[in-house]
């Protein structure tokens, strides 16, 4: 009974201390998705007040609000 017991509180401090460590390390991808979305939403709002994209869709104005969020969009270099 002895030996079952100190096994349990083994098992159940190793299970504590993994969950610690997963918790440590999705902070910084719960902090870049936080500036990722807080992009998307200022993005979306701009792109949906801007005058030359009035006859676009609100899906073709998310879909370059995702572009520009993840960097895949430039402003082009002229010659």
């Amino acid at each position: 009974m002895h030996n079952s017991s100190s096994l349990f509180k083994t098992l159940i401090s190793l299970s504590t201390l993994a969950l610690c460590v997963i918790a440590v390390q999705l902070i910084p991808v719960s902090r870049q998705a936080k500036v990722w979305n807080s992009c998307l939403n200022n993005m979306k709002i701009i792109l949906n007040e801007s005058l030359d994209l009035i006859g676009w869709d609100l899906s073709d104005k998310e879909t370059l609000a995702v572009g520009i969020c993840n960097g895949a969009v430039h402003e082009p270099k002229l010659k």
